[in-house]
């Protein structure tokens, strides 16, 4: 070939190169170009293009259009993605129904996230009738194709025994797969089997090693999870520093029991300074998401005024909010603020109400007051039987007043039958815990 003739073809591939970078600038509009003459594949590319506005403005109803012309051509993708956008209101009117009908025919091309997607709709009932069975199902199908979503979800409902039989061990597997996949969701759940010994050997070390993979990824559960190692000195030395450290990152992304347990630290000056504002705070961040405990706690904070100024009425509503989760320190602690009117009106029958809650949960100071309100007929018709009834439960647990109120009656013969020895016996039992006036009267029957 003639050097004229080489040089020819090498400037002729140049300029056609040119017309070809002229006429499809970039590959939005070699796509463009594709899907107006009908390639699936094109559409679909399209669709992602203005789905993410790359090379083109973004555009999310551009883009459910093409995915449209895709998905009515049978493209599984394209029908996964119009799902997601008809599930999600994204460029189209939100509608479940349509969300389910185009998950439904991805699904069965075996796309699994479509299917993992109709799981989940299944599961809800959005779209179609809630069968949690059938959700079941779709997630094994996309668990056993490797989605690790599904794959943790399918280990989930065998953790609950939802829609598949309880079962310790499948659940630890199918999270184990999904954590290999660096799943953060599934790294938590499977800390948690070792740490509590569920479908795996019950290993401390291993439990910490998949709470850490988890919250150094800034799952705040696993965080949370974390703390309680430190706290308990699970698999680590005891340390109240690195609890509340953890609880730290737990609490500012709103994990309620977080909040709660760094109240808690706070309250009580272990791994922080101690500092009441704080604790009040965090228990209030934590009672207003429901958390009983923290409800509780934040109505002694008013009650004591300890952080806040002392409020009789802050305290009753926080403990009525706790009384209400059957909390049973807050109910007692309701029923002493019915008896005295602090913060509530005086009302002996409410005072009653609240400690037959606490009492029949085993609170041994509602039982004891239970024991006097029918001893004395007050917010309830006189009965020994019930007075006494409720002391002998409060005096079982060592309670050191309703061993001494027993003592008395079985020295008196009071409802009780007249026992010197008896009354021996419990001025003793309360002596022992230092009440003053069983020990006098423990030494007055001794004479």
């Amino acid at each position: 070939m003639h050097g004229k003739q080489l040089w020819a073809i090498i400037l002729g591939g140049i300029l056609l190169g040119a017309v070809l970078l002229l006429l499809f600038r970039d590959s939005a509009a070699i796509q463009l170009q594709m899907a107006q003459w009908g390639n699936a594949k094109a559409q679909y590319n399209l669709g992602m293009k203005y789905a993410q506005g790359r090379g083109v403005p973004k555009d999310d109803q551009q883009a459910a259009a093409w995915y449209q012309k895709a998905a009515e051509q049978g493209m599984a993708y394209a029908q996964t993605a119009l799902g997601t956008m008809y599930e999600q209101g994204i460029g189209v009117t939100q509608d479940d129904q349509q969300a389910a009908a185009w998950y439904q025919k991805a699904a069965e091309q075996k796309e699994k996230n479509a299917q993992f997607g109709l799981a989940v709709l299944h599961e809800l009932g959005r779209g179609v009738p809630k069968d949690i069975q059938k959700a079941a199902e779709w997630y094994q199908k996309a668990a056993d194709q490797g989605l690790a979503r599904a794959q943790n979800r399918l280990g989930e409902l065998y953790e609950t025994g939802l829609g598949l039989p309880k079962d310790f061990q499948q659940a630890a597997a199918w999270y184990q797969k999904a954590a290999d996949q660096g799943l953060v969701q599934a790294q938590n759940n499977l800390g948690a089997m070792y740490a509590n010994g569920r479908g795996v050997a019950q290993d401390d070390q291993k439990a910490l090693e998949w709470y850490r993979k988890a919250a150094q990824q800034g799952v705040m559960e696993a965080r949370h999870n974390l703390g309680l190692m430190y706290f308990k000195g699970r698999g680590v030395a005891q340390d109240d520093k690195q609890a509340a450290e953890q609880w730290l990152k737990a609490a500012e992304q709103g994990h309620a029991e977080a909040q709660y347990n760094l109240g808690v630290m706070y309250a009580n000056g272990r791994g922080v300074p101690k500092d009441d504002k704080l604790a009040v705070y965090w228990y209030q961040q934590a009672a207003e998401q429901g958390i009983a405990q923290a409800q509780h706690n934040l109505g002694v904070m008013y009650a004591n005024g300890r952080g806040v100024p002392k409020d009789d009425k802050q305290a009753a509503e926080w403990w009525l909010k706790a009384a209400e989760q059957n909390f049973p320190p807050a109910q007692t602690n309701l029923g002493t603020m019915y008896f005295e009117g602090r913060g509530v009106p005086k009302n002996s029958k409410q005072a009653v109400a609240w400690w037959q809650k606490a009492a029949a949960q085993g609170i041994k100071q509602a039982q004891h007051n239970l024991g006097i309100m029918y001893f004395e007929g007050r917010g309830v018709p006189r009965n020994s039987k019930q007075a006494i009834s409720w002391w002998q439960k409060a005096a079982e647990q060592n309670y050191a007043e309703a061993q001494f109120y027993l003592g008395m009656l079985s020295e008196r013969g009071n409802g009780l039958p007249l026992d010197k020895n008896q009354a021996l016996a419990w001025y003793g039992k309360a002596a022992e815990q230092n009440h003053e006036l069983a020990k006098k009267a423990l030494n007055r029957l001794k004479k």
